[in-house]
């Protein structure tokens, strides 16, 4: 059984809870939905790797496919935002949010992306990354009836709180986190998962309405999988967790 509890495992680690959605004076134009990107950037990913990445995300957000999704939705755009998390100590606002309707803002997104500077160092904090990533959602300045946030990374948590309890809290206040894992065989710092991956993003990472998982096999396939992934994202596909 997957274990998915819709209550609040505790006060959040680096912001109050998000709680009911209410308008604010400072918000722009409602979006469909509010995506965070949340990329792993620890000391297992190295240059190369780190660029696949990027190139992947910058690839699949500028696709055509991926603008038509968006163009689909009942208003046509989304609100998008791009972090990266390495140990309980690290996290940044790469991209903050943008609002993102059709080809220009996308493209115009993809060159902010190139152009932002690269880091890799320390462990493995996806609870970090949660924590993070629900407090830029909470900053958000476009209203939105669905929260996703979008994980991933190539090793299991090794640094900081229990992802679990991370997971919990962002579930217990609606949001949607689907896993990205990256399935490759180098060991993360020697060692290797206790379990495939995937399996472990499916058993501790996800959760939330219609959560999934889409793995890549490797990083060469990586920008593959992120495609797929942010067309379901942006459509709010519901689907199996096998991704």
């Amino acid at each position: 059984m997957h274990r998915r509890s819709l209550l609040a495992a505790g006060a959040a680690a680096l912001a109050p809870g998000l709680g009911p959605r209410t308008a604010r004076a400072d918000q722009g134009d409602p979006v469909d939905v509010l995506l965070v990107l949340a990329v792993d950037v620890s000391r297992s990913i190295d240059d190369d790797e780190a660029r696949l990445q990027r190139e992947g995300y910058r690839a699949a957000v500028s696709d055509p496919q991926v603008i038509e999704a968006i163009r689909g939705g009942m208003i046509g755009a989304i609100g998008l935002a791009y972090v990266e998390w390495a140990g309980a100590e690290y996290q940044r606002l790469v991209l903050p949010w943008m609002r993102i309707s059709g080809a220009a803002e996308a493209h115009a997104w993809s060159e902010k992306l190139a152009e932002a500077p690269r880091a890799s160092l320390s462990w493995t904090s996806i609870s970090g990354g949660l924590d993070f990533s629900r407090t830029v959602l909470q900053q958000a300045p476009f209203d939105a009836t669905r929260r996703v946030i979008d994980v991933s990374g190539d090793g299991v948590n090794n640094s900081g709180g229990p992802v679990e309890q991370a997971r919990d809290r962002l579930v217990g206040e609606g949001v949607t986190i689907n896993g990205l894992p990256i399935v490759n065989d180098r060991p993360t710092f020697g060692r290797m998962p206790p379990i495939p991956l995937d399996d472990y993003y499916r058993e501790n990472v996800i959760g939330g309405p219609g959560a999934f998982v889409v793995a890549a096999e490797d990083f060469q396939s990586f920008g593959n999988a992120v495609k797929r992934k942010l067309i379901r994202e942006v459509a709010g596909l519901d689907g199996p967790r096998l991704g």
